[in-house]
């Protein structure tokens, strides 16, 4: 089943269930992926959700920090529920050692000399472990890999 089917069903069971919270989020979700489908006038496959996923959570987490430094904890709150809904989409993290072999293994296969190569080496990366692993932390290690 694709991401796709997996998210229409998961509203579906959602409105049975009269979860209205979690329906929300959802709703906001494929409202995302119509968006991006009508936008772009493409189908939309799992690692663009996903890329879509991760823009929402990363959207989500900043707000929960501007909340908290406004005072707002209930609105907080709301915001780590949708990031709760949004996570059961994405795949397992990897660990920080398993992010670093793929690092390593990306700089041997493009054969990256030096920072230069940095841009090549991301793009490869972002491919493979797209919703995986944080690529703010992904881009330091291949600037450390690419430093020395």
């Amino acid at each position: 089943m694709s991401l796709k089917e997996q998210i229409t069903n998961d509203m579906k069971a959602a409105m049975r269930a009269k979860e209205a919270s979690k329906l929300a989020t959802i709703r906001l979700l494929q409202a995302a992926l119509k968006q991006k489908e009508v936008d772009e006038r493409v189908e939309l496959d799992d690692g663009m959700i996903l890329a879509i996923i991760e823009k929402m959570i990363k959207q989500r987490k900043d707000s929960i920090q501007q909340f908290e430094a406004g005072g707002r904890p209930e609105l907080a709150e709301i915001e780590k529920s949708e990031i709760d809904v949004l996570v059961a989409y994405m795949p397992a993290a990897l660990s920080d050692e398993e992010v670093q072999v793929a690092v390593t293994a990306a700089v041997a296969e493009i054969g990256a000399a030096g920072p230069q190569d940095m841009r090549k080496v991301i793009e490869l990366l972002k491919t493979r472990l797209a919703g995986r692993a944080d690529m703010g932390k992904v881009s330091g290690l291949v600037k450390a890999a690419l430093s020395k």
